[in-house]
């Protein structure tokens, strides 16, 4: 049963945007009834798509009432026609609704450099908001759905004195994911009462600890965003330093849920890996190698062949540029150690190690024993799926 999220609705329906099952839903809305604070990070990739550009402008008001969404078109490289499809989207909802223009934020998601087919989006508007219901959040989930496996939903309570507050998250996402803000597109709506300065701040920390921890295949989108609104109709206010620790709590538990679900449904994926690296000189060298491990190639092939190759893991982290001593590095593949001192420890423990590696989820820890410092970073592995889905990905 999802969580109801005062004064907010969704609805999700079947436009014919995508290309090869015109039964999917490829085109949603998420609403609230009272103009909500609004806060959002964007894509780092240097190519953005229209969507992208347009909120960009939008939120700097840090008020927003809607988001319309579609999936198989990312109205990417599309020149100045795609910005005007942008608008002409939130349009249809601004007028639909008799909303503010600029209160109307917009996401896509789906192939690059093809032009959006608005008039469907046209058409399928109405029908749309007409499907509004407060419960409709799990119909959003899978109209923004690509290569998705699973809708990406999570929904927490929190509590300000006697106030109690909601919050649900909807993510998508599946290849295309790496720590750069991460590759995907996430939507969070609450029914707190938070200031759009707070907001921004919370949401930033937030992506740090969750979405840019995670990577697929290595490649940034040009497409991503992850859009928080907060209506306040719970009438939980977070304002003093103990009600705003207790938020970002809730809004971390719900970001990083969505992640690890994005990690866990990569392409292709039959393993999720956590790359934990500790012991190093400081916290930011920790996370260097864990990316660097957690990114190789051939550390993802090797999880995918369930082939206990420390070798590759340590060859990682020697070209990541941080200070390690080989001689002092330790492996563990869960409980199991395979490497000490820098040498394996035997077949033995290859053995046992191989055993880990037959499991869905696991954890790799690479201890430099030269420090304090740590981080971690989800990964998974990299298989023949990966490739075919990506091979055809337009055809």
């Amino acid at each position: 049963m999802e969580t109801i999220c005062k004064g907010f609705k969704a609805a999700g329906v079947v436009a014919k945007i995508k290309k090869d099952d015109e039964k999917k839903k490829d085109l949603g809305i998420i609403f609230s009834e009272k103009p909500a604070s609004v806060a959002a990070v964007f894509t780092r990739n240097k190519v953005q798509a229209a969507p992208v550009l347009l909120d960009k402008e939008r939120i700097r008001s840090g008020i927003a009432q809607a988001v319309i969404a579609n999936s198989g078109n990312a109205n990417c490289c599309t020149g100045e026609q795609g910005m005007r499809d942008a608008v002409a989207m939130s349009d249809y909802v601004s007028s639909g609704m008799k909303l503010s223009q600029d209160s109307v934020l917009v996401a896509s998601t789906g192939v690059i450099g093809k032009p959006l087919p608005v008039g469907k989006i046209e058409t399928a508007v109405p029908r749309l908001i007409a499907a509004l219901s407060s419960d409709g959040f799990s119909d959003f989930a899978e109209a923004i759905m690509t290569t998705d496996t699973f809708p990406k939903m999570i929904s927490k309570q929190g509590k300000i004195g006697e106030k109690s507050f909601s919050m649900i998250g909807i993510a998508k996402g599946s290849g295309m994911i790496r720590p750069d803000m991460a590759t995907m597109l996430c939507f969070v709506c609450t029914d707190a009462d938070v200031p759009p300065k707070f907001l921004q701040e919370s949401l930033s920390f937030a992506t740090d600890r969750s979405f840019n921890r995670i990577t697929v295949d290595g490649d940034t989108s040009t497409n991503d965003m992850i859009l928080v609104m907060a209506n306040g109709m719970s009438g939980a206010e977070i304002g003093r330093p103990e009600s705003q620790a207790l938020f970002q709590n809730v809004l971390d538990e719900v970001l990083t849920g969505l992640a690890r679900m994005v990690a866990k449904d990569g392409e292709g994926a039959t393993k999720l890996v956590e790359i934990s690296v500790k012991g190093a000189v400081s916290d930011k060298d920790a996370r260097v190698i864990a990316d660097t491990v957690a990114h190789s190639n051939l550390v993802k092939t090797a999880l995918f062949g369930e082939d206990a190759n420390w070798g590759r893991i340590l060859a990682a982290a020697g070209r990541a540029g941080v200070p390690l001593d080989p001689d002092k590095i330790a492996v563990f593949f869960n409980e199991v150690q395979m490497v000490k001192a820098g040498m394996g420890c035997g077949s033995a423990a290859e053995a046992e190690a191989t055993k880990v590696l037959k499991t869905p989820e696991f954890i790799i820890t690479v201890d430099l024993n030269m420090g304090k410092g740590e981080s971690s970073v989800l990964t998974c592995d990299f298989s023949l799926d990966y490739v075919r889905i990506n091979a055809d990905y337009r055809t």
